[in-house]
């Protein structure tokens, strides 16, 4: 590869050229999702509060479960799977919406000059929106019923960055796909609930038999949310070294993605 073809593939992964369009595209998005209604934005604050409100009552009132290795308090177990459902939410509202980025955008692809590889990070900025109004609504409940939380916290961006990197290169694969494939949308959506109960949100990874930890190792959604445990509940610093393996790994998947994405670009202005 040349240099110049180097710095093109990551002017096209980081398309940091174009990054007040995406910007505004991104608030335009998180905008236009709570048009017309009476408190606006204020709903992205509501729906979080609102969930773990009933995980909590759930948990303490209804259903007498405790979080294998932990204390004895009901309210942890809302928290520990807040923090599954934070981080699965992130990946299921991106990878949900990949699939119909360039079919609902089709304005976009008679425009030649508009970066369509720029959707994904769309997509994945209006997700992380969410995440992080989540995020600040489980930390002040942490710091209501437990006590300031642990200062591990900071690291938790990190700990997102093979999800992060893996949410991309769904995203440019499944938006690509969604073009010349229709039916691709109803596969994710079946494929997203077992998804779920096959990862560590309602559970740790210790509580499944051994034979099983492997197998959970090979799903990238199991680190993540056991790391983002670690760090933002436990006050714990992960392994280092699988996140780097992780990262590296998420990394060639996500160009990788991005270079089929453009190869098949070429078709989308036929189709549509």
């Amino acid at each position: 590869m040349t240099r110049q073809s180097f710095f093109y593939l990551v002017n096209l992964f980081i398309p940091w050229t174009h990054r007040e369009l995406i910007f505004s595209l991104i608030q335009r998005e998180i905008h236009s999702r709570y048009r017309g209604s009476t408190i606006g934005l204020i709903w992205s604050i509501i729906n979080p509060a609102f969930t773990l409100a009933v995980y909590t009552l759930v948990f303490t009132k209804v259903f007498t479960i405790r979080w294998p290795g932990g204390k004895e308090s009901p309210i942890e177990f809302a928290l520990l799977i807040f923090i599954g459902m934070t981080v699965f939410n992130l990946f299921s509202e991106c990878v949900l919406r990949a699939p119909a980025l360039i079919v609902t955008n089709t304005n976009y692809v008679k425009k030649i000059k508009f970066p369509l590889e720029a959707l994904p990070w769309i997509s994945l900025g209006v997700g992380i929106f969410h995440m992080l109004v989540s995020s600040a609504v489980w930390l002040a409940f942490y710091g209501l019923t437990m006590g300031a939380p642990p200062a591990s916290c900071i690291i938790f961006p990190v700990i997102l960055l093979p999800l992060l990197l893996c949410i991309l290169g769904l995203s440019w694969i499944l938006s690509a796909l969604g073009v010349y494939f229709r039916d691709i949308n109803h596969i994710i959506s079946a494929l997203l609930l077992p998804l779920m109960f096959l990862t560590p949100v309602f559970y740790p990874t210790s509580a499944l038999p051994p034979e099983l930890h492997q197998a959970m190792g090979m799903n990238p959604l199991a680190q993540v949310i056991e790391n983002a445990r670690m760090v933002i509940f436990w006050g714990g610093i992960p392994n280092f070294i699988e996140w780097g393996e992780s990262v590296i790994f998420s990394t060639i998947f996500a160009i990788s993605s991005l270079c089929l994405f453009q190869k098949s670009r070429e078709g989308f202005s036929d189709v549509l």
